[in-house]
């Protein structure tokens, strides 16, 4: 079986809708994918029909955006959670509407020395979905103002550039405690990506394991080989799953479906943890 744990579609930075996301699935020989978009679920219904009409096995998720008391951004991916869960809904809401807040921001910082405004960000994302720093680099690439979106993440909108803003997100393990509660099953995803900016040291760690993680993304092209090794060693002293996936965004990124993939037997594990959702067959 061929299990990618992690793909977005256009309801959060990819380029693809749920729907079309199946298809591109089932074309890359894909068995099992899971739909993980940022902050929300509303992908869900469609990307369900679709797969069951090409007899593809989805993974209902999200990514949940985080941020620790010292700045640094985590990503925790809930799989198989009550997407109704009160807490859980409150929390993403939170951050949805604060991601909203800081991007029309960091448009109003931009357009003081590029020809960009929020109407031309709107242009660029697609209805319902959670509107957040790619689009503004898609616009960005659309106005030839940069040549790709990788590239206005290295300088425009990175952390280190003058049109930064920052914005609220849960702690990371508050997130992980909230998806447990949401009958999901926590991952960190892609731990050790340093090229992305600041990473967390083992105390952070520490406080996702206890709050309930269960699982490490190792196998993701981010994580550097030296890192990946550490994360094997931390997940077997915690009995933590293992995970492999692509980060796929379609043409947002040059991750491409089935790069990295999950083991049947990490993957039978996670099902049996969840009790939020259920996997589509």
């Amino acid at each position: 079986m061929r299990i990618d744990l992690h793909a977005h579609s256009t309801v959060s930075d990819g380029t693809e809708g749920p729907a079309d996301l199946m298809r591109a699935a089932a074309a890359a020989g894909l068995d099992v994918v899971a739909l993980t978009d940022h902050d929300a679920t509303a992908g869900w219904a469609s990307a369900t029909q679709e797969a069951r009409n090409l007899s593809l096995v989805l993974v209902p998720g999200m990514e949940v955006s985080c941020r620790t008391d010292t700045g640094i951004s985590v990503h925790v991916l809930s799989y198989l959670h009550d997407p109704e869960h009160p807490g859980l809904l409150a929390e993403i809401g939170r951050s949805r509407n604060a991601r909203l807040t800081r991007a029309e921001r960091m448009v109003e910082k931009l357009a003081a020395d590029y020809p960009i405004s929020w109407a031309h960000v709107l242009e660029h994302v697609a209805e319902g979905a959670t509107i957040g720093r790619p689009h503004i680099a898609d616009t960005l690439v659309a106005l030839k103002v940069v040549g790709t979106r990788s590239e206005a993440f290295a300088s425009i909108l990175s952390a280190r550039s003058p049109y930064w803003v920052s914005h609220y997100a849960p702690h990371p393990a508050d997130a992980v405690a909230l998806v447990r509660e949401a009958g999901g099953v926590p991952v960190f995803a892609h731990p050790v990506a340093s090229s992305r900016g600041r990473i967390v040291d083992s105390t952070v760690t520490g406080e996702m394991i206890d709050a309930g993680l269960l699982g490490l993304e190792i196998h993701h092209r981010d994580n550097p080989p030296e890192g990946r090794a550490e994360l094997e060693r931390i997940a077997a002293r915690n009995n933590l799953l293992v995970t492999g996936s692509s980060d796929y965004h379609g043409t947002g990124k040059p991750n491409r479906l089935g790069e990295n993939l999950t083991s049947p037997e990490m993957f039978a594990r996670l099902e049996e943890m969840a009790t939020g959702s259920s996997v589509i067959r």
